[in-house]
C-alpha cells in the first residue's frame, strides 16, 4: 500500500532547504552509439555469450544521446535539483589514453550545459566500470600503470569542466570492479581470481587519490568518491567473527584506507592464504588516503550473514567468492525483497550512514544510489508504481534520520532515472522511475 498524502508531506517537511535530491545514471547503461566511442570491458563482456542474461548489448541501451534535451526536460519535471551522472572513459578517450574525442566531450558538455539550463547541479563519475578495453589489454586495473592513465584522465575531464561542474568523483563502486569482476566474474572482466581481486582494490584506490589530486590541480572545487556499503548483520553468535570479515571486505577496508588506517589486520589474516599483500606500498596507501571533499554512499540492501549448517535451507542470495577468505556461510535476505532479491530494510540506511560518519568523521556524504527493482505492471492509466513510491518514501525517511541523528548529510540520489541496462541482468531488472522499452525507446512515467 502506498503512503498518503499526510505521510509525503510529513517527510517533505524534514528536508533542509539546501538539501540535494536528485536522479542517477551511468553511462554505459544509458547512452547507446557504442559506434561513437571506443570499445569498453562490458561490450567485451556482454556480447560473450551467456554473461549477460537477455543477451543485451550497448546498443541502444536508452539511447540517452539522441534524446538528451527531452531526458532532462523529464528530469526537471520531476522536480529535482541535482543530476548524478557518469562519463564514458572511451567516448573521451577512445583508447583510454593519448588523443582526446573533442566530440566526446560535447557530449558530456551538451549533458552538464543542459543541466545547469534547468537548474540542475550536474554531479559527475569518471569511472563507472567501463574502462576502455585498450586499457584492459595493457594489464587494465592489475597494471601498476593504471592509476597515471586515470590521473590523465581525470586532469583532462576536469580541466575541461572545472567551471561548470562542482562535483567530480572519482569512481563509482570500487568493491564491484574488484570483486565482482575479478573474483566472482559476473562482472566485466570476469575473472575468477581472488588474489587478483584483492590488488585491483588496493590500484583502484590508489588510482582514485592520484585522481582526486588531477582533478583538485584542474581545479574542481569538489573531488570526491562513491562507495558501496552496507550494513552486514549476523544472523547468530557463532558467525559473527565471519561477519566482522565481511564487513571489513565489504566497508572498513575502504573506510581505513580513506582514513590514513591502512588496511584492517582481520582482513590481512583471512586473506594471508591468498595474497602477501607484496603489491602495496607505503606511497600508495598514502595516495589512498588523498583527501575527498565527499564521500558518495550508494545503499540497497543489508547484508544478512548466517551458517551454512544452520541455514543451508534458506535462499542463498549471493556467493561467498565475492569476499576473498571467506568461506562456509550463507546470506539470508529475509522478506520483503525486491525483484533482484535483495531484502528491504530502510532503517539499515540510517545505520549504514552513522557507522560511516563515526568511521570517516569530518567528511560531508551524499546517499549516490538508492533504489529498487521491482516488476511493474503496465495498465491503461499508466503504471501504479506503489512499491516503488513505498521504497523510495521508506529510505529518504531513513536517510533524514540519519542527518537528524547529527551525520553531515548533504542530498539524495534516486537510483534510477530510467530502466536501463541492468548490467548482467540485462533488461530483466527494472529499477526506473521512468520505464522505458528497449525496443520502441517509449519512455512512461
Amino acid at each position: 500500500m502506498s503512503i498518503d498524502v499526510t505521510q509525503a508531506h510529513e517527510i517533505s517537511s524534514r528536508i533542509p532547504a539546501d538539501f540535494t535530491l536528485g536522479v542517477a545514471t551511468s553511462s554505459w547503461q544509458i547512452e547507446g552509439s557504442s559506434q561513437s566511442r571506443g570499445r569498453s570491458i562490458w561490450d567485451d563482456f556482454a556480447e560473450t555469450p551467456g554473461k549477460v542474461l537477455d543477451g543485451a548489448a550497448a546498443d541502444p541501451a536508452c539511447d540517452h544521446l539522441n534524446n538528451i534535451p527531452g531526458d532532462l526536460d523529464l528530469i526537471q519535471g520531476l522536480g529535482a535539483n541535482a543530476y548524478r551522472f557518469s562519463l564514458s572513459w572511451p567516448r573521451v578517450m577512445h583508447e583510454g589514453m593519448g588523443k582526446v574525442s573533442l566530440a566526446g566531450l560535447d557530449v558530456y558538455d551538451r549533458i552538464v550545459d543542459g543541466a545547469l539550463e534547468r537548474g540542475l547541479a550536474p554531479f559527475a563519475t569518471l569511472y563507472h566500470w567501463d574502462l576502455p578495453s585498450a586499457l584492459q589489454e595493457k594489464g587494465g586495473w592489475l597494471s601498476p600503470d593504471s592509476h597515471r592513465w586515470f590521473a590523465d584522465y581525470a586532469h583532462l575531464v576536469g580541466e575541461h569542466f572545472a567551471d561548470r561542474v562542482d562535483s567530480i568523483a572519482t569512481l563509482n563502486e570500487p568493491w564491484v570492479s574488484a570483486f565482482l569482476g575479478y573474483a566472482a566474474g559476473v562482472h566485466a572482466p570476469g575473472e575468477h581470481d581472488p588474489a587478483a581481486s584483492l590488488e585491483v582494490f588496493y590500484r583502484l584506490m590508489v588510482a582514485s587519490g592520484h585522481g582526486i589530486q588531477a582533478l583538485r590541480s584542474a581545479g574542481v572545487r569538489n573531488p570526491g568518491l562513491v562507495l558501496n556499503l552496507t550494513t552486514i548483520i549476523a544472523e547468530d553468535d557463532d558467525i559473527e567473527p565471519t561477519a566482522s570479515i565481511i564487513d571489513g571486505l565489504q566497508n572498513r577496508m575502504f573506510l581505513d584506507l580513506l582514513a590514513g588506517r591502512g588496511f584492517p589486520e582481520d582482513v590481512q589474516e583471512a586473506t594471508s592464504a591468498i595474497t602477501d599483500w607484496s603489491f602495496v606500498s607505503s606511497e600508495g596507501l598514502a595516495m589512498a588516503a588523498e583527501p575527498i571533499s565527499w564521500l558518495g554512499i550508494n545503499y540497497y540492501t543489508p547484508t544478512r550473514v548466517a551458517s551454512v549448517a544452520r541455514d543451508a535451507g534458506k535462499i542463498v542470495g549471493q556467493d561467498a567468492s565475492v569476499y576473498p577468505g571467506v568461506s562456509n556461510v550463507s546470506f539470508v535476505p529475509r522478506s520483503p525483497r525486491t525483484a533482484m532479491g535483495w531484502e528491504i530494510h530502510a532503517q539499515s540506511l540510517t545505520t549504514t550512514l552513522v557507522d560511516t560518519a563515526q568511521r570517516l568523521p569530518g567528511i560531508p556524504l551524499y546517499v549516490t544510489e538508492n533504489g529498487a527493482a521491482f516488476d511493474d505492471v503496465v495498465s491503461e492509466d499508466g503504471i501504479h508504481d506503489n512499491n516503488r513510491i513505498d521504497y523510495y518514501a521508506s529510505h529518504i525517511s531513513a536517510a533524514l534520520d540519519a542527518l537528524e541523528q547529527g551525520v553531515d548529510l548533504r542530498g539524495y540520489f534516486a537510483w534510477s532515472l530510467f530502466d536501463n541496462l541492468e548490467w548482467a541482468e540485462g533488461w530483466t531488472k527494472r529499477f526506473g522511475i521512468i520505464r522505458v522499452e528497449a525496443e520502441s525507446q517509449e519512455r512512461t512515467l
